[in-house]
């Protein structure tokens, strides 16, 4: 176990052979279980690996691997074994927690911005960086640890690194805004937890998505339930504020006219066609994976 601003992080890994992921246990701490199969496998096996937060607290959520974290990283792999959708994109984790999800993404793609914000969490996120940087062979001049803040309009402001300032390694550099606004394809997991979140991650997701070349959005959450005294029932009111920001698409490509809404345009994916590669979580039904599309010309 490793400490970073105070908090205790344990270590969650998953080796794979060809498109085969193989999970590993992780005992009551956090800390990796191998066992003598694994330990004695060739060198051409592959392992993914995050520092993560072991403790649940509103200061470490953020540095915890969550059940979306997990599936949006099973679609990634699914997606890099199968296809080569994702070879050669430039893409953008947004409110990354641990980096997982972009740290998967960095084997295919050509550029990843892992972004959040926060010194304990950006940390976290590069020292992940340079943990798989020998493992995977992720070239971490292609990773880029950078903080974005919801609350901040974007185009970030633009800096320049202050080798006093260990911070400003996480600012923006010119030619990595514009790389970012060409990117194709957006990663969020877990982000919808807070009305008051939803609202400024959509925000932030229409401003990226508006700009530049046409983008993507990949989207896993947990409902998450809560008592309403309005309606005197346990009630997921943070799913239903998400599910206000776009319409609805089903698999012909028809929109729901009874949930038309401007800017996205939002389609559910079937988690059947993503195969647990991960298996040390429990999708169980309140999983979700949605795609969503930016719409720039609502009717």
């Amino acid at each position: 176990m490793v400490r970073c601003g105070g908090l205790i992080l344990g270590l969650f890994a998953f080796w794979w052979e060809g498109g085969s992921p193989d999970a590993v246990t992780v005992d009551e701490d956090g800390d990796l279980i191998l066992d003598r199969r694994r330990r004695n496998r060739e060198r051409s096996d592959h392992v993914l690996a995050v520092q993560h937060g072991i403790t649940s607290s509103l200061r470490s959520v953020g540095l915890q691997v969550w059940k979306a974290a997990l599936l949006l990283t099973d679609f990634v792999l699914h997606k890099s074994f199968t296809s080569s959708e994702f070879n050669g994109v430039t893409a953008i984790e947004i409110g990354a927690g641990t980096g997982l999800v972009g740290l998967a993404l960095a084997r295919v793609a050509q550029k990843v911005f892992i972004t959040d914000r926060g010194s304990d969490i950006l940390d976290n996120c590069l020292a992940n960086v340079q943990l798989n940087s020998s493992i995977l062979k992720i070239d971490e001049a292609k990773t880029y640890v950078r903080e974005l803040n919801w609350k901040m309009s974007w185009p970030p402001p633009v800096a320049t690194c202050n080798p006093s300032d260990p911070s400003s390694r996480y600012l923006w550099s010119r030619s990595e805004i514009e790389a970012a606004e060409e990117g194709t394809a957006l990663f969020a997991a877990d982000v919808i937890y807070s009305d008051d979140l939803t609202d400024l991650f959509f925000g932030t997701a229409k401003k990226l998505m508006s700009r530049g070349a046409a983008k993507v959005l990949y989207l896993t959450l947990e409902k998450r339930y809560n008592f309403s005294l309005d309606e005197l029932d346990v009630v997921a009111n943070g799913y239903k504020h998400f599910r206000s920001f776009f319409t609805v698409q089903d698999e012909s490509g028809a929109l729901d006219v009874t949930t038309c809404r401007p800017d996205f345009v939002g389609e559910q994916m079937d988690l059947t066609e993503v195969p647990q590669y991960i298996r040390e979580y429990d999708r169980g039904k309140d999983l979700e994976m949605w795609k969503i599309m930016y719409n720039p010309n609502p009717e």
